[in-house]
């Protein structure tokens, strides 16, 4: 499947700022599951853009205002060509997640981070999810059942900086609470985990959305949505991956100036011509 994205992000500031850095992962990922086949980024006031990989490998544009600037506009297209994935089998069974904690590629996936915790009560959580199941992918699979269930998606329900605590507290959140979740208890019973943001195409909507890649041996990185109870399709496409939501933020930056700010987001996804 080809898919034509515009994705726009404006700030409107109260009075004038400056000094304004920043950067911006919204180039979608090349991979045996998707290929860029075109990508363009813009940025008002206009300014020189820096291209460097992250530690993650996630592709990441920086730029710098200096000037006074009382607007900021960030807007991205780009056309992606999707291609089907076998999905791993329900039924399927591979290791024991105790048998890859020593992968270094997965050591960071293992670990807390930011908006996730591996602390005794999610421990619990994750045991219970996984209640007599030692698989590592039925394990993943009675994992994202299990928050799938457990939590009540609500829009405006959380904010970005949301700690996956609080959503177990509250019992609700979004996809990126969703995702959250899910990576925790992963990691509580060994299953190296990872944020990924991306777009997902729906006939309803098209949006920014989040989800999960657990490590599978012998297989590799495998992707499960726990806000829709799925493994991802060709209407899945993925920007970036990390530990959690901090580290693919499609903005992130800071600038000298007001706090008072407005900020308007458009994200638009659909079918690419073939022409």
């Amino acid at each position: 499947m080809k898919w034509e994205i515009k994705h726009s992000t404006r700030y409107e500031y109260a009075s004038a700022v400056r000094d304004s850095f920043n950067d911006v992962r919204m180039t979608p990922v090349s991979n045996e599951q998707q290929t860029v086949k075109s990508f363009f980024l813009k940025v008002l006031p206009a300014t020189r853009l820096q291209r460097y990989s992250d530690f993650y490998a996630n592709v990441v544009h920086h730029f710098e205002i200096p000037d006074d600037h009382t607007a900021l506009l960030i807007e991205s297209s780009a056309i992606v060509e999707t291609t089907p994935l076998a999905p791993l089998s329900e039924n399927a069974t591979v290791a024991s997640g105790e048998a890859i904690t020593s992968e270094p590629s997965c050591f960071d996936f293992l670990q807390p981070s930011r908006y996730i915790d591996v602390a005794p009560g999610t421990w619990r959580l994750a045991l219970d999810a996984t209640d007599g199941v030692t698989d590592l992918w039925q394990q993943s699979l009675a994992i994202m059942r299990f928050v799938y269930k457990h939590l009540v998606y609500e829009s405006n329900s959380t904010r970005v900086h949301t700690h996956m605590s609080q959503v177990l507290e509250q019992g609700r959140g979004v996809c990126q609470d969703f995702a959250h979740v899910m990576i925790g208890l992963c990691r509580c019973v060994k299953i190296p985990a990872r944020y990924v943001s991306g777009y997902l195409a729906t006939e309803k909507a098209s949006a920014t959305h989040a989800w999960v890649e657990v490590y599978v041996p012998g297989i590799g990185w495998r992707a499960l949505d726990p806000t829709n109870n799925r493994q991802t399709d060709t209407s899945y496409v993925k920007l970036g991956n990390g530990r959690d939501y901090h580290d693919v933020s499609p903005v992130t930056g800071y600038y000298k100036g007001t706090l008072e700010h407005k900020m308007q987001v458009e994200v638009k996804i659909q079918p690419a011509s073939t022409i």
